[in-house]
């Protein structure tokens, strides 16, 4: 196991203790199981009124952009040119809630899989940056930027449909 998974991806020694120097990295992917359990399939159609997309919208777009956070860990090239088609994601919570768990158990997997040398020496060509290479370490405290990113955003269809979050959301999130 390399020391990026170790730091990320806490695991319970015999004490009982979690052993990670960022322990909530799994806790900020759960939130947004937590959001799923709290909406419908109408609630995805809802939009919050002028250019902004349906919450359904949002949700496949943080899909999107963690496939491509998961590439990024393969090829160590990041862009955002993914589209998922699959209209089902857009208004159906099951579909989401299910491409949301595959797509963390891959981004888990290709994290352990990494070898301790790239963790320490590889970075991530950018595209959307050019000239910003983050290391791997960075990479992913980005892609955790861009789930509390979305987590705003969401906040406030969830306040327009008077949906109550639950109890960590309202104490990471608002």
């Amino acid at each position: 196991m390399n020391s990026i998974f170790r730091e990320y991806f806490p695991t319970t020694e015999p004490d009982g203790l979690a052993q990670s120097l960022a322990p909530y990295f799994p806790e900020y992917q759960a939130l947004r199981g937590q959001l799923m359990e709290n909406l419908t399939d109408d609630d995805l159609g809802y939009r919050v009124g002028g250019t902004n997309p349906s919450l359904g919208a949002l949700c496949r777009e943080i899909g999107e952009i963690e496939r491509s956070y998961v590439e990024s860990f393969k090829n160590f090239r990041l862009d955002f040119e993914y589209r998922n088609a699959d209209p089902r994601l857009e208004t159906s919570v099951a579909a989401l809630s299910s491409w949301y768990a595959n797509l963390d158990s891959e981004l888990s997997a290709v994290l352990e899989g990494i070898s301790e040398e790239d963790v320490a020496n590889r970075t991530i060509d950018r595209t959307d940056f050019p000239g910003f290479t983050p290391h791997l370490r960075v990479q992913l405290d980005i892609y955790k930027e861009a789930l509390l990113i979305f987590y705003s955003k969401v906040d406030v269809y969830l306040r327009a449909l008077e949906k109550t979050p639950t109890e960590q959301w309202r104490k990471w999130i608002g």
